[in-house]
């Protein structure tokens, strides 16, 4: 059996700070990490500073609509082979949307695909998932589903259900209570959460979201200061089939570790 945590989004250098202890507190419970840092540089975005200490305790980050926030670290996805793009930029955007990992006795590829719904107007995900399927060669297959809709998200899992290990959602930073194995096993929940302050607006200072839906005005987001929470979820696979055989959600809390 493969077990694999994917932890939702990575808000800001305390968010890097807490997820590295918080994956090194379930190194024994979990083969594979992969971590979703769009969000891991302070202000939004990522950097190689961020990428570079998600990446000292999991194998592979993910991002989504931030992808590309920062200018500086846009053709740092040629070069940091364990950092995904979504899959469904245009042709001839920098760097990758799927990579494998090869642990020796088993393989498990990762996706990484953005959702379309109120959100950027790229390739059909759907069709960008089902062209990625044809050049994989492993049954088992981690979709992170970077998507604003529950409704897109449900209707990914049921698409992918039996092509894939899991179809995991992330982006609202809001955990869901969702989690199952689909009739023809696949693992899905609709939302991971994220890693960062849990007094906050999505790991954001609430006083400043409050500003901005309150006035409409421009607010220049900070992060949040207080207390820290992970959140994620670890995913049980048979690697024989790529089956799912168990989802279980993740939160750990600062003080869980003092």
């Amino acid at each position: 059996m493969i077990r694999v945590l994917l932890g939702g989004d990575v808000v800001g250098s305390r968010g890097c700070a807490f997820a590295v202890r918080a994956v090194r507190s379930l190194r024994d419970r979990v083969d594979v990490v992969i971590l979703n840092g769009e969000n891991s540089a302070d202000g939004n975005g990522i950097t190689r500073s961020s990428a570079e200490s998600l990446y000292t305790v999991c194998d592979v980050i993910t991002t989504g609509n931030h992808a590309f926030r920062r200018r500086e670290f846009t053709e740092q996805y040629d070069d940091l082979s364990y950092v995904l793009r979504p899959a469904n930029y245009p042709e001839g955007t920098p760097g990758r949307g799927v990579c494998l990992i090869d642990k020796g006795s088993y393989r498990l590829a990762v996706m990484n695909i953005c959702g379309t719904a109120f959100m950027d107007d790229l390739d059909n995900p759907f069709e960008c998932a089902e062209r990625l399927l044809t050049g994989i060669d492993t049954k088992n297959i981690i979709l992170d589903f970077h998507a604003e809709a529950t409704s897109e998200k449900k209707a990914m899992g049921f698409f992918l259900d039996g092509k894939v290990s899991a179809v995991m959602g992330t982006h609202t930073h809001v955990q869901t209570a969702d989690e199952i194995i689909l009739p023809h096993g696949t693992a899905y929940i609709s939302d991971v959460g994220m890693c960062g302050t849990e007094l906050s607006v999505l790991g954001v200072e609430a006083s400043l979201a409050v500003r901005k839906q309150r006035y409409k005005l421009p607010v220049r987001f900070e992060e949040a200061a207080g207390e820290q929470i992970f959140c994620g979820a670890i995913v049980t696979i048979d690697e024989r089939s790529g089956r799912a055989a168990e989802i279980s959600r993740v939160q750990i809390r600062e003080k869980d570790l003092k």
